[in-house]
């Protein structure tokens, strides 16, 4: 595996806009419960222009197609980003009617999309809108592009909603427009019901799931200095064209134009819902400065505790029913010849940034590998249900077909960088995942990107190929249970990691052996035995920590190996 760093990180708060921590209750994209009730997701701290800005944010996304009868395309929504990063950034305007503006959390909630006015996009889709109004301040400007001819604005109307008791009989103007829309799609029948697979609500934000799962983790455009110690920058989602499929078409395709003081870009993604659903991104991004740290195909979850306890040194203890509570419970990243899992942790005393660094990477992604109910109690929130995904660089052949697009190709040398962010706060996102580049990126260097997020359930999964064995639990507990010694001592640290998959043998005289390293202290005569009750093989180990005990995470690394050939992923984790 690449070079793997470590390093403590500064916060950017909890919460609210220039956080690396997005609201997770029931009315934000990332909530646990929003789409599992309602779908009714929304975003923290977003902003709206004023009714009269209005014409002037609708000018800046129609301008390149007005007086146009042919269809946008890819290539013309680039050369749009490409005209905003050459000029000054104007922040949109943030004034709402006041009845908007002042609405409480129930009264957002309180509004719905009426499904019978849901957009047809040919037999298989449609399409629902979001109001604006509380948190979802930001007006985004939303199009339908028809198979021939020139795109149409979708304009505001009240009819559209059920406003709830408390906007009853009221109507707003026209350009009021919209915060984001969503995307249903008939997994069974053409003629049989359509269910949500895809929202894009809130910065740049999006979730994918696949059939038969819930929402979870969110996926982003860009990330912008996360854990910086200026803060994050949250790039916008300003418009999107909605593109109509073929009638019997089973994926859609989606145009979309990001905009932030330091980056516009374009986007494509063509959705392909299913089991898995994937989503194919073409993007061209374009820096209006210098941006020291980019966030490629950024990732967003929650980890609140999990099989490893509190996961940190000194950490508290949750008191909670629930065994576990996460969307994620680890990072994977795979280079060539190595696959390498990091399980999640929470309790730190501040932010932690992680980077393994890569000269070329294969994909990376946050999953979620405990796929039992029992693992979780919470017969609502369905984390065993929840989808991980994987980033994966787009084949060459689909990168010679794609339409061109100017600057060098994203994932090359770099790494991909994992913040954790101290949380106990169930509804706050407080883990990033991002593939960031070697090279800064600059004004006047447009940056390409060609890659596919495909959603994961339980594994063994066809889009994680290879034949390495999986880590599928890490426990962590007192070695003076099986080695007492006198006096005891609590410092000492048995880890008990379970590993499951292709390559292992089933005879339990096999002759198989762990590799193991700690970059300081010492790990402890490695035994591994086969676990009949579930095919797959155990490694104990014990941790010995120095004295004193460094600043700062200690990483402690392991993998199953036969002969001298490794058979499962690397297992990599933080004392």
């Amino acid at each position: 595996m690449s070079e793997h760093t470590e390093g403590r990180g500064r916060g950017t708060g909890q919460g609210g806009p220039g956080s690396a921590v997005r609201d997770h209750d029931d009315t934000a994209p990332l909530s646990r419960r929003s789409v599992l009730r309602n779908a009714l997701t929304a975003s923290a701290a977003t902003l709206l222009p004023s009714a009269i800005d209005l014409n002037v944010a609708r000018t800046k996304a129609e301008g390149a197609i007005r007086g146009r009868d042919a269809p946008i395309t890819f290539a013309d929504v680039a050369a749009q980003a490409e005209q905003r990063a050459a000029s000054p950034y104007a922040p949109p305007p943030e004034a709402l009617p006041p009845e908007l503006a002042n609405l409480s959390y129930d009264g957002y909630r309180a509004i719905a999309y009426r499904p019978a006015e849901s957009l047809p996009l040919g037999r298989r889709f449609s399409a629902q809108l979001f109001h604006r109004g509380f948190l979802q301040r930001k007006r985004v400007d939303l199009f339908l592009q028809p198979r021939q001819g020139a795109p149409r604005a979708l304009a505001y109307e009240a009819r559209l909603f059920d406003l709830g008791p408390g906007l009853a009989g009221r109507s707003f103007p026209p350009d009021l427009g919209f915060a984001g829309f969503r995307l249903h799609y008939a997994f069974g029948d053409a003629s049989g019901p359509q269910e949500e697979f895809l929202v894009f609500l809130g910065a740049s934000y999006f979730r994918l799931r696949g059939r038969g799962q819930e929402y979870g983790l969110s996926a982003r455009g860009a990330a912008i200095g996360t854990g910086a110690p200026g803060g994050e920058e949250f790039p916008d989602f300003v418009a999107h064209w909605i593109c109509e499929p073929q009638p019997e078409a089973q994926s859609l395709t989606v145009l979309s134009l990001l905009d932030s003081p330091s980056l516009s870009g374009a986007f494509r993604f063509e959705a392909e819902p299913g089991d898995p659903s994937r989503l194919r991104v073409t993007a061209s991004l374009h820096p209006r400065k210098p941006i020291a740290q980019l966030g490629l195909a950024p990732l967003t979850s929650m980890f609140l505790h999990g099989q490893n306890g509190p996961g940190a040194r000194d950490a508290t203890a949750f008191d909670d029913f629930r065994p576990q509570v996460h969307d994620s419970d680890g990072l994977l990243v795979e280079t060539p010849g190595d696959r390498l899992w990091r399980p999640l942790v929470n309790g730190r005393k501040g932010p932690q940034i992680s980077a393994f660094r890569a000269e070329a990477l294969n994909g990376f992604g946050l999953l979620q590998r405990e796929r039992r109910f029992a693992a979780y109690l919470d017969v609502q929130a369905r984390h065993e249900a929840r989808p991980g995904l994987w980033v994966a660089q787009a084949r060459p052949e689909r990168q010679a077909s794609a339409e061109a697009v100017a600057g060098p190709r994203g994932f090359g040398p770099g790494a991909v960088q994992l913040f954790e962010i101290p949380s106990r706060e169930e509804y706050m996102d407080n883990v990033v995942a991002a593939f960031v580049p070697r090279e800064a990126a600059a004004p006047g260097r447009a940056l390409a990107l060609d890659y596919t997020l495909t959603t994961v359930g339980a594994e063994p999964a066809p889009v994680l190929p290879g034949e390495l064995a999986r880590v599928v639990s890490t426990r962590v507990g007192s070695a003076e249970r099986l080695r007492p010694t006198e006096p005891p001592s609590p410092e000492r640290r048995l880890y008990v990691i379970d590993f499951e998959g292709p390559g292992l043998p089933a005879q339990p005289e096999a002759d198989m052996a762990a590799e193991v390293s700690a970059s300081a202290g010492r790990m402890i005569e490695p035994v591994v035995e086969r676990v009949p009750q579930t095919g797959g093989w155990r490694l104990y180990v014990e941790w010995r920590p120095p004295a004193p005990m460094p600043p700062g995470d200690i990483v402690l690394r392991a993998r199953l190996v036969r002969g001298n050939r490794p058979v499962s992923e690397t297992w990599d984790a933080v004392a």
